[in-house]
């Protein structure tokens, strides 16, 4: 076997070891070709036809290199996704050769030989490519708004055949800061960084190696004379904040062949005024939140590890017998693993033509993981506690499905509900996931209204007979490479981007034509995913720096029109946070949209690793968790009804719920030394305690008068505060002229 595939698996950030890096060259650039081959091939070589600007012709042998094996970026990490992970071929080897920089209007010619142990030979394809150039092209960007653009900036990366990019300058004024771009783990002002917006899904870390599920091509630039803009595409792109030239904000943004009206390739839109100016006026383009019911506000539990009935009722019994209220509870393991649409040991008739199963097509045995989902269901709305079940976008097909499974890939296949992607001989096949996460997966298009339907009718008996209440539509992230095809003619480069947003979109559809609020909950999404249910910061570290991280994600996707937002508070992976780190969390998230605990698979192996209170509890030996915890959730429900209220203002308004002080305070240079403060609503100002080791802390207050919620005690504004902050509090303020309406839900008669 030897195999080079141009553009490899797709993979935004790293370069397979058999692809063509770049995929698409520009001139003044080196180019690496690399192949892989099986263990019986021997010194591989490169036959190499260049043909020049004028013509000429140049044929080369060039000997590659013996280098690692690698595809998809594939890192290892000892979390739950390590089990999932495709394992590295490690019979297979790598090797690569580097070209001197390509040169302009020239044309290569490529393919690979290599040798046999037994003096044979083996040879690819031939492939090809000509050096994309940059040049002038005045007309290729069509502003909409007042027009930004500094003249004479606006390029055209070419290659001979089709544009491939567009690269254009802002002006930035010095003391302007750019803030937004979906959701952001790394900071809230970029000024000075480099950034570019594509979804991916970074397990872990996300603040430290800056990538994200969730970027937008949006963003705010305040401190001058307040504007926004909003590259108008799906594709990727990329921005240089001021990183290479303090007074320009340059835009790079992946195109497509065909222009869109005349010369134009690209729009780009400008909004003018305050920050929530700037947000109404992209929501009214992109689309804004829908309103969510109050219990969405309560709080959120769930354990990977709560995999059966009986141990989703045991944690439900804790919450009662702890006294810890709790508004839902997220199932993730409920399903057979294999279709995702029919609970673990329930016996049923396939289905042959993949078509969708009631409630009494189902049995389920006394004894099995879930003897009863329906009781258990009823139980639990009995108790007050709604139910949201956990989903994946994908079609297993390792191990080799059976059942009900093997039906629903086979309808998939022959009715034509997939993504697809081009085979070696130019013909479409379905797309076989090429992420680390379930791989060689097939992937419905849910883009495509019938698609759409068909993959969640097959859910409609679990929200219409059975009662749940929502969905937790996981793992958007899995649609990689540029030569994708969706249902509607769009390419991977145009689609994948879109993907998470029509995820959220098809579950929220269901919910709504039962009768029931669109409530999602997605780690993965784009610009229009404002409009589809809540959202979470996805996989994450129990440590100061994640809990941090996740803070600025919070606030960036907020700035961005995001409502319904929040993190799996202390994180939940690895070992449990300390008492100290678990307690911080909570009583920040208690300030923020969504307030949830959840934590990894971890095998059942003792001791539990579960986010629960109690288990903290048990495993620090501190014994004021439980009563600390109880404390800053009894709070919480007393939020509730001015959460409700605010996000219903926010929805009416545009000004984000959980809204950086920015928003508020425009042209006060010293909010953006506490970038992890911010308002909740019109009446509250957070400072979350963000280090380790303090009992009080130091808050700045903007200009106003405010109150201390806790001590009632009043502050003048535009100026920094220390306080008081045991663990039971995170420091809030309150609007002075609010005080009245908030102080009982801090300070609450006995």
């Amino acid at each position: 076997m030897i195999r080079h595939k141009p553009f490899g698996s797709g993979h935004p950030y790293v370069a397979d070891t058999d692809q063509r890096s770049p995929s698409r060259p520009v001139a003044g650039e080196p180019v690496t070709l690399g192949v892989r081959t099986s263990p019986e091939l021997t010194d591989v070589i490169c036959e190499l036809e260049v043909t020049g600007r004028d013509g000429t012709v140049a044929k080369l042998s060039e000997a590659l290199e013996r280098v690692p094996a690698a595809s998809r970026g594939q890192v290892i990490d000892g979390g739950h996704l390590a089990s999932a992970q495709a394992k590295l071929a490690r019979s297979a080897r790598g090797w690569q050769l580097t070209l001197p920089p390509a040169e302009p209007q020239t044309t290569y010619k490529y393919r690979f030989t290599a040798q046999t142990r037994s003096g044979g030979t083996q040879k690819t394809q031939w492939f090809s490519y000509t050096a994309a150039t940059w040049a002038a092209s005045s007309q290729a960007v069509n502003v909409i708004g007042a027009d930004r653009v500094i003249a004479d900036s606006v390029e055209v990366l070419h290659d001979g055949v089709r544009p491939l990019r567009v690269r254009f300058a802002l002006p930035l004024a010095l003391s302007e800061r750019v803030t937004g771009f979906g959701e952001r783990f790394d900071a809230l002002d970029h000024r000075g960084s480099k950034l570019d917006a594509v979804v991916f899904e970074q397990y872990k870390s996300q603040g430290a190696r800056r990538k994200t599920y969730m970027p937008m091509p949006f963003a705010h630039v305040v401190g001058g004379d307040g504007w926004g803009f909003h590259v108008e595409t799906s594709r990727r792109t990329w921005y240089d904040i001021g990183a290479s030239d303090e007074r320009r904000l340059v835009i790079e943004a992946e195109v497509g062949p065909e222009p869109l009206d005349g010369d134009t390739l690209l729009n780009l839109r400008f909004f003018e005024g305050t920050p929530t100016a700037v947000l109404k006026s992209f929501l009214s383009v992109a689309g804004g939140a829908k309103e969510l019911p109050d219990w969405v506000f309560r709080l959120w539990a769930s354990g990977n590890e709560w995999n059966t009935q009986s141990e989703v009722i045991r944690q439900m019994d804790l919450h009662r017998q702890t006294g810890i209220p709790v508004g839902s509870v997220v199932i993730e393991a409920w399903s057979d693993e294999s279709t995702f649409t029919a609970f673990r040991d329930a016996e049923y008739e396939p289905s042959s033509d993949g078509s969708p199963h009631s409630l009494s097509d189902f049995s389920f045995p006394e004894h099995g993981a879930w003897p009863d989902p329906k009781a258990m269901v009823d139980d639990l709305h009995a108790r007050d506690i709604r139910v949201v079940l956990w989903q994946i976008p994908l079609i297993k097909m390792r191990p080799h499905p059976q059942g009900q499974a093997r039906f629903d890939a086979e309808a998939a296949i022959r009715d034509g509900r997939l993504i697809r992607e081009e085979a070696p001989d130019g013909s479409l096949r379905p797309y076989r996931n090429r992420g680390w996460w379930f791989p060689l997966s097939l992937m419905p298009d849910l883009t495509d209204p019938e698609a759409a339907r068909w993959w969640t009718e097959k859910r409609r008996y679990l929200v219409e007979e059975i009662g749940v209440d929502g969905f937790k539509t996981d793992g958007g992230e899995h649609a990689w490479g540029e030569e994708l095809q969706y249902l509607n003619g769009m390419r991977g480069d145009e689609g994948n981007n879109l993907f998470p947003v029509a995820y959220a979109k098809a579950y929220g559809d269901l919910l709504e034509s039962a009768g029931k609020a669109p409530v999602t909950f997605s780690r993965a999404g784009f610009t229009g995913s404002q409009a589809h249910g809540a959202f979470w910061a996805g996989d994450e570290n129990s440590t100061w720096d994640a809990f941090r991280w996740s803070l600025f994600a919070g606030l960036s996707a907020s700035a961005c029109g995001v409502l319904y937002w929040g993190w799996d508070f202390a994180g939940f992976s690895g070992d449990v946070p300390s008492a100290e780190l678990y307690l911080r969390s909570a009583a920040a998230a208690v300030f923020v949209p969504i307030m949830q605990y959840h934590s990894e698979f971890n095998h059942h192996r003792k001791p539990s690793r579960d986010r629960t209170p109690w288990n903290i509890q048990e495993r620090t030996g501190d014994q004021t968790v439980i009563p600390v915890f109880r404390e800053l959730v009894e709070l919480r429900e007393r939020l509730v009804p001015y959460l409700a209220e605010q996000a219903r203002k926010a929805i009416d308004t545009g000004a984000p719920l959980m809204r950086p002080l920015y928003f508020d305070h425009i042209n006060d240079e010293e909010v953006w030394k506490h970038p992890l403060q911010w308002m909740l609503g019109e009446d509250l100002l957070v400072a979350p305690v963000t280090d380790e080791a303090v009992r009080t802390w130091t808050a700045y207050l903007p200009g106003g008068n405010w109150i201390d919620a806790w001590t009632a005690e009043k502050y003048a504004g535009k100026r920094t505060v220390e306080v008081s902050a045991p663990l039971n509090r995170v420091p809030v303020f309150v609007r002075a002229e609010a005080w009245n309406d908030m102080k009982d839900v801090f300070l609450p008669t006995a």
